[in-house]
């Protein structure tokens, strides 16, 4: 279960972006609030650093060479190991109905870039809060379907003799 803490010191990040820029401004902010942080520079980067990193979240790219922001988020959905770690869509894509597009495809959330520095670090807060609440209330509406479940009465089968 995907727990949130505030401080950024507990965090492991996973960065996919095939821009230098974006990466390195990425980087040096979560570094800077003490996550610890690993790059990528495409998808296929990115799963082989899986297979050594679980992250706290990731933070992906759309679009890449290799294997791009769409083609990971359906790795990283179908495997079980990473099925459940909240991704961010960190990406050019600002156009109407892209963020909608975006968390149909699996992502948790959706920064657009350019990111602003200023709220870079709470962008990503808000995002894993809300990733949060929305695990929560699944599993309380799972818990309470269940109980309802088990307490319904069983049906007796009667049998004329």
């Amino acid at each position: 279960m995907f727990t949130l803490s505030d401080d950024a010191k507990q965090w492991t990040v996973l960065i996919v972006d095939d821009e230098p820029d974006n990466l390195g401004v990425a980087e040096k902010v979560l570094s800077f609030m003490g996550a610890r942080v690993h790059t990528a520079q495409d998808g296929l980067q990115g799963l082989g650093i899986l297979e050594k990193v679980v992250p706290t979240f990731i933070l992906l790219d759309l679009s890449m060479p290799r294997m791009d922001g769409w083609q990971m988020i359906e790795r990283l959905r179908a495997d079980p190991l990473t099925a459940t770690v909240p991704v961010i869509a960190l990406t050019a894509h600002a156009m109407h109905g892209d963020k909608e597009r975006a968390l149909a495809a699996g992502f948790d959330g959706y920064i657009a870039k350019p990111f602003r520095l200023m709220t870079f670090f709470k962008e990503i807060q808000d995002c894993l809060r809300q990733v949060l609440e929305m695990r929560r209330a699944r599993s309380a509406s799972t818990s309470t379907a269940t109980r309802a479940q088990d307490n319904a009465p069983e049906k007796a089968s009667h049998h004329a003799e």
